[in-house]
């Protein structure tokens, strides 16, 4: 809202100062900022408020360190991380971008159905929460919306460079080419409509999951939105299941998204930059660079949540943090066709998710192999897992983010070993 407001006292009355609001970087900067002041001074309030309510989880008994000390902890705390991410979106991003309109409805979207959640844990008194194919539904509600936006809308679309000597004239006029100069040099542009994404470490990196059906024969694009459908909707349940797993210990899933949002936020700049997507060899696509404003909400609600969620936490994010960061986590990694980066990127995520399904299928074949359930691990989450061997919780954390950000590193890599 505020870029248009400055970017009228600009144009009209050449207000001093008015035009930084045309520059990302300083619009996403203070995005930043806005949001760690939101999470740190609406933080304590609302967290005085939820602790007057009596909203506070019940703490399980799993014979973990330090869990007796939790019992009374207010929960629901991933409202803060909502407010801090809406509120400087709304006021620093372009809101009539479709990125940032559809970024934002994930945020509200699974941030609801995380809320529903809690809510029927604390008021309700039921511990189970809201009933697991009800959270099932939400997120693939959130896959169809994704996944028809990106596919439909005409304002999402890539474009590609072919240099003018490196193509017929028959070419030219069968793809219908515009010429543009880019920093300096004519190249050919051609808008394209596909369901296109990167994979990583490959030169020729570009993927097309319409690809997948050419077994059908010549009419396999016509089943192209459903297999993009699919793979939209695996994303978004996996991700946010697995952020959702995460958020176990104090500090550790606002931290790991933390991690991740930056990483994204970097992806979404360089995509959105016609020079420096060139430079990289990498996918253009036009009006991703509002994308970068999001981001920096997002790492800064992440980081103010911190001050108030590191060990001893005085406040837990609940479902209606852990289940909203996750979604958009896909989602934005799926809107900067980075989403077949998610294993390493999202690694935390991953192997939290991993380690669950190993044990309980585990536990499961040796029940019924030798009537007995066997584990491999102590106790899963892999978190979980360390605690059982004596680690301290902030140690684990630590480990887990010194682990996030060599992921984070090994993801930004991909865009240029290739």
């Amino acid at each position: 809202m505020l870029y248009y407001f400055f970017n009228y006292l600009n144009s009209h009355y050449n207000f001093p100062g008015a035009g930084m609001f045309q520059y990302i970087s300083f619009r996403a900067a203070m995005a930043i900022i806005l949001s760690l002041v939101i999470s740190m001074v609406y933080g304590k309030t609302l967290i005085n408020k939820l602790r007057s309510l009596q909203v506070s989880d019940e703490i399980r008994d799993l014979g973990l360190e330090g869990e007796k000390q939790k019992k009374g902890t207010p929960t629901m705390g991933g409202l803060i991380i909502l407010a801090a991410i809406l509120i400087p979106t709304l006021l620093f991003a372009r809101i009539n971008n479709v990125y940032i309109i559809l970024i934002m409805i994930s945020t509200v979207w699974l941030g609801l159905v995380g809320f529903l959640d809690d809510y029927i844990k604390v008021f309700k008194k039921n511990k189970e929460g809201l009933a697991g194919r009800f959270k099932i539904l939400g997120q693939v509600g959130l896959g169809f919306i994704v996944a028809t936006t990106l596919y439909f809308n005409e304002n999402v679309k890539t474009k590609e460079f072919y240099k003018p000597g490196e193509v017929t004239e028959a070419f030219i006029q069968e793809q219908n080419l515009n010429p543009q100069v880019i920093n300096g040099e004519l190249m050919l542009v051609k808008d394209q409509k596909s369901t296109t994404t990167t994979i990583p470490f490959f030169k020729s990196s570009e993927f097309n999951y319409a690809d997948l059906l050419k077994f059908l024969g010549s009419s396999y694009k016509d089943y192209n939105y459903l297999i993009y459908l699919l793979v939209v909707i695996f994303i978004i349940t996996a991700v946010s299941n697995g952020a959702n797993i995460t958020d176990g210990i104090d500090g550790l899933a606002a931290g790991t998204s933390a991690i991740i949002s930056f990483v994204l936020g970097i992806f979404a700049y360089i995509s959105g930059n016609i020079i420096f997507s060139k430079y990289l060899n990498i996918m253009y696509i036009p009006h991703l660079e509002e994308m970068v404003i999001f981001s920096g909400a997002l790492v800064g609600a992440c980081v103010g949540f911190l001050w108030y969620n590191a060990y001893p936490a005085q406040v837990f994010m609940g479902d209606t943090g852990s289940l909203a960061l996750g979604g958009i986590i896909a989602a934005f990694s799926i809107m900067v066709r980075k989403e077949l980066l998610i294993p390493i990127l999202c690694g935390i995520f991953l192997v939290e998710n991993l380690s669950v399904m190993i044990q309980v299928s585990y536990f499961k074949y040796t029940r019924k192999k030798y009537g007995e359930g066997r584990r491999i691990f102590l106790m899963s989450p892999l978190h979980h897992h360390y605690q059982k061997q004596g680690f301290h919780e902030s140690k684990i954390v630590t480990r887990f983010w010194i682990i996030g950000i060599l992921l984070a590193i090994v993801t930004i890599i991909t865009l240029k070993v290739r």
